[in-house]
C-alpha cells in the first residue's frame, strides 16, 4: 500500500524511445517479409537467383531470418518492454542516454548484418551468422540494455514486480548467456573467424543456442508482452496469478534443456538426445498453461472479439502459440522426428510460431500502443479487421503448404518396396514433387506481406492525423522506501517479487542448471573431441574450399549427417560417425535438406561433374532448383590467407605442424594445379588453378574419404 505520508515525486515516461522502436519495427517488418517472399519464390523458380552472388538463396536466407527475428521481432520487443516497464514500475527508464545508445546501436547492428550477410561474411551458424566485429557489437548493446533495465528496476516506485517483468528479466539474462557462449570465436581477419567448438561440441552448443534463441527471444519476451497488453486491451485482470507463477518458473527451467531435440539420430551422444526429447515433451504443460491463462483472461468479454481487431489478434496469436507448442514437443519424439527432421514440416512449424504467434502479438501491441503514444484514434478499425483476416489467410496457406510438402518429403525419402529397395532412389524426385507447394508457400507469404502493408498504411495515417504539438503527461508517486522482508507479504513468491535482484539471480540459476548439465560434459570428456588414429585435418586448399561452401550458404540446403536408418544408408552410404566432424568449425550437420546429404560426397563423382554442376546444376541433374554460381569461375582464391587460417586452427587444437603452416600457400597452389590440370584435360577452360571453384571441388572431394579409406570405422 502506498505510504501517503511521504512526499510525492513527479515523473514523466520516455515515450520518445518507444516511438523510435515502433517506427523501426514497422520499417524492418517490411524488409523481413519482402526477403521472406523473395527466398520462397527462389525455391519455386531457381531463375530468381539471377546468377548474382549477393542475391542467391544461400546468402539471402540468413538475412531474412536475422531481419525477421532481430530486426522486426527485436525492435517490437524493445518497444513493448520500454512502454510497459516504465508504467509497471512507475518510473522513467534510468538513463535516456543508454536508451538512445541501445536504439541506435541495435539499428547499426541490423544495417551491418544487411551489408555483410549478402557479401558472404558469415559464421555459418544458424541465427548466429554475424561475424566477430558485429557479434561484439551485439554484446555491447545488449549489456547497455541490461544495465539500463536493472538500474530502472532499482529506481522503481512500485514495490512488487508484475508477471510481465519476470519474463523480461529472464529474456535479458538468458539471451546474454546464449549469445556469449555460442559466439566465442577466434578471428582470422576482419571478417573471418572460426568458432572455438568443433563437431559434436559445436552441434550441441549451437542448438542449445538455436532452440533457446526461439525460447528466450521469440517466446519469453512475447509472453511478457502478452501478460501486459492483453489485460490492458481486454480491461480484465490476468486470469490466474498462481498459474502465472507456475507458467514462468517451469518454462524458464525446462526450456533450456530442449536443444538436443534438433539433433535426434545424429552423432550426438544418446543420453543428450534422450534428455532433449524428455524435456521437450515436458514443455507441453507450461506452454499450454500460459496459453490458457491468456485466453481465460478474456472471460466475460468474448463478445468483443467479434468487433475489436486487437482482441482478434491476441486470440489468434495465443491459439497459434498453443498449436506451435503442441507441435514442437510432438516433433521432438524420436519416431516423429525420424520423418519430420530435414523436411519442410519444420518450416511449417517455425512459421506457425513466427507468423501466427509473434506476428499477431506484435500487430495487437502496435494497434494498442500507437494511438496512445501519438494521442489520437486509430485511423481505420475496418482496415485493421481486413489486416487480420488477410494475415490469417496468408498464414494458413503458408503452413498448410509446408505441412504437405514436409510429410511428402519424409514419406518419399523413407519409402521402400517389398524387395528392400528405395521406391524413390533419386533425391530429385522428391524435389520435383514439392516445387508446386513452394509456389503455394510464396503465395501465402505474399498475402501475409500485403496484410502487413495494410497495417503499415493504417498506422501511417494514424500518426499523420495526430496532433503536432503534444505535452508529456506528468505523474506522481511516492518514493519507494526500504522495508523489511516481513513487510513484503506473507506468500513466498510475493516476497520474491519485492526483491528483483534476488529474483534475477534465481532466474539465472534456473536457466544455468540445464546449461551446465548438458554442456559441461562435452567440454571435458575426450569422447566428444578425439579423432581416429591417422586422421588428418583438411589441407589448406580444402579448408579454404570449405569456407567458400559456408560463405555460399550451402549448409542451408545440404546436410552432412547420415542418420542410422535403412532408407538413409541405402541412399547415401554408411551412417555418420562423430569423429568425421572433429575438425569442422562450424559443424555442418545441417537442419534442412533441399538437396541431398553430402557426407559421403567425396569420390562419388569426378571433378568435372562438380565443375559442371556448380556452373549449371540442371546440366547434370534435370529438375534441380539449385542456383548457378558463375562467380566461382572468375573470382580468385586468396592463397595468401591460408597461413593465418591454419595458424588459428592450430591454436584451437587442430594438428597442423609448423611446416604445414609455413608451406600452406605453396602446398595449396600445388594441389590446385593438380585438380585444374585434370579438369583441363577433360575439356575445362584455362586458366583455372587460381579460381575458387577448384578450392570448392577440393573440399567436396574430401567429404567422407576418411571413412571410405577405413581411417574412421
Amino acid at each position: 500500500m502506498q505510504n501517503t505520508s511521504q512526499v510525492l515525486e513527479t515523473y514523466q515516461y520516455d515515450d520518445e524511445i518507444v516511438k523510435k522502436f515502433v517506427i523501426a519495427t514497422l520499417v524492418w517488418g517490411v524488409v523481413a517479409l519482402l526477403l521472406g517472399v523473395f527466398i520462397a519464390s527462389q525455391l519455386a523458380d531457381w531463375r530468381l537467383n539471377f546468377g548474382i552472388s549477393w542475391l542467391t538463396f544461400g546468402r539471402i536466407r540468413p538475412l531474412h531470418t536475422n531481419a525477421a527475428i532481430f530486426a522486426f521481432g527485436g525492435n517490437a520487443i524493445f518497444a513493448g518492454i520500454y512502454y510497459s516497464t516504465q508504467r509497471l514500475l512507475k518510473t522513467r527508464m534510468s538513463s535516456d542516454l543508454l536508451s538512445k545508445f541501445h536504439f541506435w546501436g541495435w539499428q547499426a547492428i541490423i544495417v551491418a548484418a544487411a551489408i555483410t550477410l549478402p557479401l558472404g561474411y558469415t559464421m555459418g551458424k544458424e541465427y548466429a551468422e554475424l561475424e566477430w566485429p558485429i557479434s561484439i557489437g551485439i554484446t555491447v548493446v545488449w549489456v547497455t540494455f541490461a544495465v539500463n533495465y536493472f538500474k530502472t528496476l532499482m529506481e522503481r516506485r512500485e514495490r512488487h514486480i508484475y508477471v510481465a517483468i519476470w519474463f523480461y528479466i529472464a529474456t535479458i539474462i538468458t539471451v546474454a548467456l546464449l549469445h556469449v557462449i555460442n559466439t566465442i570465436q577466434i578471428p582470422v581477419s576482419m571478417w573471418k573467424s572460426y568458432p572455438i567448438y568443433a563437431g559434436v561440441q559445436d552441434a550441441l552448443v549451437q542448438w542449445w543456442y538455436g532452440h533457446n534463441a526461439v525460447a528466450f527471444f521469440l517466446t519469453t519476451p512475447f509472453l511478457g508482452l502478452m501478460y501486459y497488453f492483453l489485460p490492458k486491451a481486454a480491461d480484465r485482470p490476468v486470469y490466474s496469478y498462481r498459474l502465472s507463477i507456475i507458467h514462468f518458473w517451469s518454462l524458464v527451467f525446462i526450456y533450456i534443456w530442449a536443444g538436443p531435440h534438433h539433433l535426434l539420430y545424429t552423432a550426438l551422444p544418446e543420453w543428450a538426445q534422450t534428455l532433449g526429447m524428455i524435456f521437450s515433451v515436458m514443455l507441453w504443460a507450461p506452454s499450454w498453461g500460459g496459453m490458457i491463462n491468456g485466453l481465460l483472461t478474456l472471460r466475460g468479454v468474448w463478445h468483443r472479439v467479434r468487433t475489436e481487431p486487437i482482441l482478434k489478434f491476441f486470440v489468434a496469436g495465443l491459439t497459434f502459440y498453443g498449436m506451435a507448442t503442441f507441435e514442437g514437443p510432438l516433433l521432438s519424439i524420436k519416431s516423429v522426428s525420424a520423418i519430420a527432421h530435414y523436411t519442410d514440416w519444420i518450416i511449417a512449424h517455425v512459421h506457425g510460431g513466427t507468423l501466427g504467434w509473434n506476428g499477431f502479438i506484435i500487430f495487437a501491441m502496435i494497434y494498442w500502443m500507437v494511438p496512445k503514444l501519438w494521442k489520437t484514434e486509430l485511423y481505420s478499425t475496418r482496415l485493421a479487421n481486413i489486416h487480420f483476416w488477410t494475415a490469417f489467410l496468408g498464414t494458413l496457406i503458408y503452413i498448410i503448404s509446408m505441412w504437405t510438402a514436409g510429410i511428402t518429403q519424409g514419406l518419399m525419402w523413407r519409402a521402400m518396396d517389398s524387395t528392400g529397395h528405395l521406391v524413390y532412389p533419386d533425391f530429385i524426385e522428391t524435389v520435383i514433387r514439392i516445387v508446386p507447394l513452394y509456389a503455394v508457400r510464396a503465395v501465402g507469404g505474399g498475402i501475409y506481406l500485403i496484410s502487413y502493408l495494410i497495417m503499415f498504411y493504417n498506422i501511417w495515417m494514424t500518426v499523420a492525423k495526430a496532433p503536432k504539438s503534444e505535452k508529456s503527461e506528468v505523474f506522481q508517486a511516492a518514493k519507494l522506501m526500504p522495508v523489511s522482508i516481513s513487510q513484503l507479504g506473507d506468500r513466498p513468491h510475493r516476497v520474491l517479487e519485492g526483491l528483483p535482484m534476488v529474483f534475477s539471480v534465481l532466474t539465472f540459476l534456473a536457466v544455468g542448471a540445464g546449461t551446465l548439465i548438458e554442456l559441461v560434459p562435452t567440454f571435458f570428456a575426450n569422447d566428444y573431441v578425439t579423432t581416429a588414429p591417422n586422421m588428418k585435418p583438411y589441407t589448406g586448399l580444402q579448408l579454404h574450399g570449405r569456407d567458400i561452401y559456408v560463405r555460399e550458404g550451402c549448409y542451408l540446403c545440404h546436410s552432412q549427417m547420415i542418420r542410422p536408418m535403412v532408407s538413409e544408408t541405402l541412399r547415401y552410404g554408411d551412417y555418420s560417425r562423430e569423429q568425421e566432424s572433429a575438425f569442422d568449425r562450424p559443424f555442418q550437420w545441417g537442419s534442412k535438406r533441399i538437396g541431398p546429404d553430402l557426407a559421403r560426397e567425396g569420390g562419388k563423382y569426378p571433378d568435372l561433374w562438380h565443375y559442371r554442376h556448380m556452373m549449371d546444376p540442371r546440366e547434370v541433374t534435370s529438375g534441380s532448383i539449385m542456383p548457378a554460381y558463375p562467380w566461382l569461375y572468375r573470382d580468385k582464391t586468396d592463397f595468401a590467407i591460408l597461413q593465418k587460417k591454419l595458424k588459428v586452427m592450430k591454436s584451437l587444437g587442430v594438428p597442423y605442424s609448423d611446416i604445414d603452416i609455413a608451406q600452406a600457400e605453396s602446398d595449396a597452389r600445388q594441389e590446385a594445379k593438380a585438380i585444374a590440370d585434370g579438369l583441363i584435360s577433360q575439356g575445362a577452360p584455362t586458366p583455372l588453378e587460381d579460381r575458387e571453384i577448384v578450392a570448392l571441388i577440393a573440399y567436396l572431394q574430401r567429404l567422407g574419404q576418411d571413412f571410405k579409406k577405413g581411417i574412421i570405422k
